[in-house]
């Protein structure tokens, strides 16, 4: 929740735990940017794959890029689309992929749940040389953090989060509205023209799979110790359960900037 470390045990919750994306989205992706399967899409901070594997029917490749080796291992174990090329990289090799590929050669660079880590002002610029005409970069939101929702359960999920690493949560990781009027600013700044698409849906969630959300987002010295993970999965039990419904409705949100 506080540092770009997702190694080891992090990256099998992630796997596991993270929402995944409809097909709209890819729907949305398509429209937005024109992608046939002659296009080739780099989705970067790819993590395990869980837009990647969308992207994958949509387009003729896609390029899942992320510094975490081991979330790339665990992509690699979960994918069987043909079409899915892992690479090791982060935001600031993306002008070395022009020199890899050359310029015009992508349809769309994504980028979901993962700007917040990365320089969004040198990387709306590094990526045009990149796409054709008419592709675009896209910036994926998909729903708020579990702790950050408005909702009882989620409330008192951010107490239990707050008392387990001492601190209050702030950090929206990208989703709150000043990050997107940031991003929207910066990818009209570039040149891009700028658009907003939004796919919703609505999700019942188990305990287990708030936990589990919650240890994909931490960094793995943040992991409780393995002993100690069935009593804290029971205090949030005990925090979320008297709350109702575990119910989250999600906003994806697509911010696009075609070139």
């Amino acid at each position: 929740m506080t540092a770009p470390a997702f190694g080891g045990e992090v990256s099998e919750y992630y796997q596991r735990f993270r929402r995944g994306y409809p097909p709209e989205v890819a729907d949305a992706l398509v429209s937005a940017c024109g992608l046939t399967r002659d296009d080739v899409v780099l989705d970067l901070g790819c993590g395990t794959g869980q837009l990647t594997r969308v992207l994958a029917p949509r387009a003729g490749a896609v390029l899942g890029m992320d510094p975490e080796p081991d979330m790339l291992a665990e992509a690699r174990r979960a994918t069987t689309e043909p079409n899915v090329t892992w690479l090791l990289g982060a935001d600031t090799d993306v002008p070395a992929l022009t020199t890899a590929l050359g310029p015009g050669r992508l349809g769309a660079v994504t980028v979901a749940q993962a700007l917040h880590w990365m320089d969004h002002e040198q990387l709306f610029a590094a990526g045009r040389p990149l796409l054709r005409p008419g592709g675009g970069v896209a910036v994926v939101t998909n729903g708020e953090p579990l702790w950050l929702q408005d909702t009882a359960w989620s409330t008192a999920l951010r107490q239990v989060l707050s008392d387990h690493l001492g601190v209050p949560l702030h950090r929206t990781c990208g989703t709150d509205a000043a990050s997107q009027e940031r991003y929207r600013d910066a990818l009209s700044a570039a040149g891009y023209a700028v658009d907003l698409r939004v796919v919703e849906y609505s999700a019942t969630l188990t305990v287990e799979e708030i936990v589990g959300g919650v240890f994909s987002a931490m960094s793995p010295d943040q992991l409780p110790a393995p002993d100690a993970r069935p009593e804290f999965a029971e205090r949030v039990r005990r925090a979320v359960e008297p709350c109702g419904p575990l119910r989250e409705h999600v906003h994806v949100r697509i911010l696009t900037g075609v070139r």
